[in-house]
């Protein structure tokens, strides 16, 4: 699975002014419509009134939701022959079209810049630039996404969009539904639920959007994606769809090559790249979930259309509210090293874990546990095969950390797992927050890059 951002390069910087209508429904007769209409009219305007009369049926028929009323005024114009074309004034009203209103600039493009690097020798290449050398300073566009104002705080306002579509950048503007732009500052990011945080002046924000609470989201409602797909280009765009599924277990790789899963809402709106970081809506013109990714192509190669993933308001919310802050994201940490017992051979899980034949299939093996944490308090070894958290099964490392990070910190943990073959539990006190670890991970990076091919 890829997450969708759009990057900006020369092919997709067209001229909009290329794009062309294909096709136009074809058009159903309404003959209650000519009676009101008269028979004088009849013969100077037939072709006029199929259009009108047809319009007024599909809507009739076709959305019962649908208030429409036309006004024709009496001034006719491009009046070249015997067919006329008469001003028409359309007015529509249904759950959408008042969900979108609702969401009226609520929704930006944030678009990435990254500096231009200066052109490196073939040494600098292997190497890295010499101390002499140094970026251009000259910013270009490097992607485009969309975002979503959730908040106005006096001088500033906060928009939601995901990591993924500002990683890597060098300076952040977004654009409003209007076209006005804005520098934005990067608050926070997170990795795992890929979400970031910016910050811009309140200044031009006239509306902010509300969350609505997706636990209450309903298999089969409406659901609206808004954003920009392909970019800028085509902001301020809806696609609708339902919700197809809920608690949809996802699995992404992250930037830095970690596999990650998370919670996710599915959907059939159409979700193309650019409409990362947008919004999913209802029907009440309330966020249900963050646009983050779509399934082009399953592993087998078969293409997948109408699959599309949010994340969730409730797990939005929980997490923006921290990122605010500019600290990192708190989560409970476990502390070890672990992988999927799927990639251990038949051979190895009898010779090394002593598990016998399929007595055991999923879980995650324990490479290494790190001093004083709730692993080793727990009494947890290297090679014990975990199974299961709090009486659930888990098949992989993805699931595992997914279930932890649903945890609060102080929280306990039932831990199930096989030692020598032999199942046993512990329950473990989740005390220490996920950045101590991360901590002693780049600490003994760091050591071992200062004492690494050193003479």
């Amino acid at each position: 699975m890829r997450k969708d951002v759009t990057p900006e390069t020369k092919e997709t910087r067209k001229d909009t002014n290329q794009e062309k209508v294909l096709k136009h429904p074809k058009p159903k007769k309404n003959n209650a419509y000519f009676k009101q209409i008269g028979v004088s009219l009849l013969a100077g305007a037939l072709g006029g009134l199929l259009v009108v009369g047809g319009y007024t049926v599909i809507n009739k028929d076709n959305n019962a939701n649908t208030s429409t009323s036309h006004t024709l005024s009496k001034e006719e114009v491009n009046d070249t022959g015997k067919t006329k074309v008469q001003n028409t004034k359309s007015t529509v009203n249904n759950d959408v079209t008042g969900a979108v209103k609702k969401m009226d600039n609520a929704v930006v493009s944030v678009t990435t810049m990254k500096k231009q690097q200066s052109e490196l020798s073939d040494l600098e290449r292997i190497f890295g630039p010499s101390e002499g050398s140094k970026d251009d300073g000259k910013l270009a566009e490097a992607s485009e996404g969309s975002g979503v104002i959730y908040r106005k705080d006096g001088d500033k306002a906060y928009i939601v969009t995901n990591n993924h579509v500002v990683t890597g950048s060098d300076a952040v503007n977004i654009t409003f539904s209007n076209g006005k732009k804005a520098e934005a500052k990067v608050v926070g990011t997170d990795v795992y639920s890929d979400l970031a945080v910016l910050e811009i002046s309140s200044k031009d924000v006239t509306n902010v959007a509300e969350f609505a609470d997706s636990n209450e989201v309903q298999v089969g409602e409406a659901a609206l994606a808004m954003g920009s797909p392909l970019g800028s280009s085509f902001s301020n765009s809806v696609s609708q769809g339902i919700v197809s599924a809920k608690d949809r277990m996802i699995t992404n790789q992250a930037e830095d090559g970690s596999v990650i899963s998370s919670n996710a809402i599915q959907t059939d709106a159409a979700i193309n790249p650019g409409n990362s970081g947008g919004a999913l809506v209802n029907s009440s013109g309330q966020v249900i979930g963050i646009n983050s990714s779509k399934i082009a192509q399953a592993a087998s190669g078969v293409s997948a259309e109408g699959m599309g993933f949010a994340i969730p308001s409730n797990d939005v919310v929980k997490i923006i509210n921290q990122l605010e802050t500019g600290k990192p994201v708190a989560r409970p940490m476990l502390g070890v090293s672990m992988i999927d017992l799927n990639r251990i051979s038949a051979e190895e899980r009898e010779s090394v874990l002593k598990i016998k034949g399929d007595e055991i299939t999923n879980g995650v093996v324990v490479g290494s546990v790190e001093k004083g944490t709730p692993a080793e308090k727990g009494g947890l070894k290297k090679y014990d095969v975990i199974t299961q958290l709090d009486g659930k099964d888990i098949a992989n490392r993805a699931e595992l950390q997914s279930k932890l990070y649903n945890k609060k910190i102080g929280d306990d943990m039932e831990i199930t797992y096989y030692r020598n073959g032999k199942k046993e539990s512990t329950k473990v006190k989740l005390d220490q927050d996920s950045s101590k670890l991360l901590e002693q991970q780049q600490k003994k990076e760091k050591t071992l890059e200062n004492s690494s091919y050193q003479q």
